[in-house]
């Protein structure tokens, strides 16, 4: 279960940080959103940086906290929990150990409680809701760090990268966040034109020429 893989460049991570996880998307070729209900605490949360995956049981978080003795600075953990979403597997305590680690965030699909402590504290949490109930801690149970992990329809692998804003989590493969990232700057640049000519009344019918025949 080695951390060491390959991650994006700092250049390649300072370049996405101001892109929006929808944008990256659209202009990746519409590759890498993960389930619509994994939405930030917080509106204004954004996550950035590169996946370390997380493979958990049902009901149990023992795997969640071998991934923060296991990640890496800037990392944001990617979580999977079975599909089991009554409970909380993620909250204060486990927070407070991830921003002394200097994680970069968490996203998992499952639900996390201490909502209200995670938001005052800042710490970037991307989940499908809150849950009071507590986990156990199965030693037994064969999880997985790092190794690539199902996520909806999205093959999360190590590396990959990871954005995150109010509208979901997208993930981008490494190999792709140049080309992405280029892209992404190209869409921006060609919507900043397209919305200064919107401003002088015309409409998007008018400009794509989407007239009813």
């Amino acid at each position: 279960m080695s951390s060491d893989f390959a991650r994006p460049t700092e250049a390649e991570l300072a370049g996405a940080a101001s892109i929006s996880a929808s944008t990256i998307h659209e202009a990746a070729g519409k590759i890498g959103s993960l389930p619509a209900p994994i939405k930030p605490l917080d509106r204004s949360m954004r996550v950035c940086g590169p996946a370390f995956t997380v493979k958990g049981a049902p009901g149990d978080n023992l795997w969640l906290h071998h991934a923060l003795d296991q990640a890496k600075p800037g990392d944001v953990l990617v979580a999977d929990v079975g599909g089991h979403y009554e409970a909380g597997y993620w909250g204060e305590v486990m927070t407070v150990s991830a921003q002394a680690r200097g994680l970069g965030g968490l996203v998992i699909n499952g639900c996390v409680r201490d909502g209200n402590e995670m938001i005052g504290l800042g710490f970037p949490v991307f989940a499908r809701g809150t849950c009071m109930r507590g986990t156990e801690k199965d030693h037994n149970f064969k999880g997985a760090l790092a190794q690539p992990l199902a996520m909806g329809d999205v093959i999360v692998q190590p590396g990959d990268l990871v954005i995150g804003d109010g509208d979901g989590v997208v993930v981008i493969p490494r190999e792709q966040v140049g080309a992405a990232i280029e892209a992404s700057n190209a869409r921006e640049a060609r919507e900043a034109e397209m919305m200064e000519v919107l401003r002088t009344g015309k409409t998007t019918v008018e400009i794509y020429g989407w007239e009813i025949k």
